[in-house]
């Protein structure tokens, strides 16, 4: 298969198998799971992610004329990263316990990691494709 491919199978599932080198379709403006191509409703999820992050960005607490976050003076003083980490780990422990499993404990989470990955300086590395299993 080489380098460039991943097959997944399961006993009680077809074989999923996907060519790293597809063009990974773009989200749908409207959740749906029907391209082929996402086995775990990625695509749903990823448009569910990306409308919550939009909507954090109308309740942040800076004003009009400063556009100042409290992140923003969190990492003037350089502890945005670790404040980050440390609220994705907040976020995720409290999952299920918190009133029950909430979707909110997740997409906070997951915000709280995307702005770990910023802050860290990952999106401006130029990375080798890795392994996550």
């Amino acid at each position: 298969m080489g380098d460039d491919h991943i097959s997944f199978s399961h006993s009680s599932s077809p074989t999923f198998s996907l060519n790293m080198n597809d063009n990974v379709p773009d989200l749908p403006s409207v959740p749906n799971n029907d391209n082929g191509f996402w086995k775990y409703n990625e695509d749903v999820i990823l448009k569910e992610i990306r409308d919550y992050l939009g909507g954090t960005y109308r309740a942040h607490y800076a004003s009009q004329e400063s556009q100042t976050q409290t992140l923003d003076l969190i990492d003037s003083i350089g502890d945005a990263e670790p404040f980050c980490r440390s609220n994705a780990i907040k976020y995720l422990s409290r999952f299920g316990k918190k009133n029950g499993k909430s979707k909110q404990d997740i997409l906070k989470a997951i915000h709280y990691c995307i702005l770990l990955y910023h802050f860290a300086g990952l999106c401006n590395e130029n990375s080798q494709p890795y392994e996550t299993f």
